[in-house]
């Protein structure tokens, strides 16, 4: 067998292309209410799905939501009533734009301080943009 036909071969015994972003799956926020609180029991696991440090992550749902916060025992305790819907969709806001690359759309990227500028870079395509600081 010549080249070309091995490579036919091989082409044709190939599973199809199949592109999913299946892997990059975030859970639900899950919490409840305590008098005025409002308890959230999954913020670390939401931030090890998203590599990034429960404390940015924190940061920066206290400054969207307006409203106070702490970590407990690790549990994350808001000092307001907060729904989980708006919790989630500012956990989305925080993945546009500290976590999904804005060139190729990928999750695979990292947070970098230099100099004081906090930068996220790509590391499937190498982009490196400066992002709004948390402090």
């Amino acid at each position: 067998m010549d080249y070309e036909k091995l490579l036919e071969k091989a082409e044709k015994e190939l599973p199809e292309k199949t592109i999913s972003y299946e892997r990059f799956k975030i859970d639900k926020v899950k919490g409840h209410l305590e008098g005025n609180k409002t308890i959230l029991i999954n913020l670390n696991q939401i931030a090890k799905q998203l590599s990034r440090k429960l404390d940015h992550l924190l940061k920066y749902l206290l400054r969207e939501l307006a409203t106070p916060g702490k970590i407990i025992r690790g549990r994350v305790i808001l000092g307001s009533k907060v729904p989980a819907s708006l919790i989630n969709k500012k956990i989305k806001k925080y993945m546009s734009e500290f976590l999904i690359c804005s060139e190729c759309g990928k999750p695979d990227t990292e947070l970098l301080e230099i100099e004081k500028v906090t930068y996220l870079k790509c590391l499937v395509c190498g982009v490196k943009k400066p992002v709004k600081s948390l402090n």
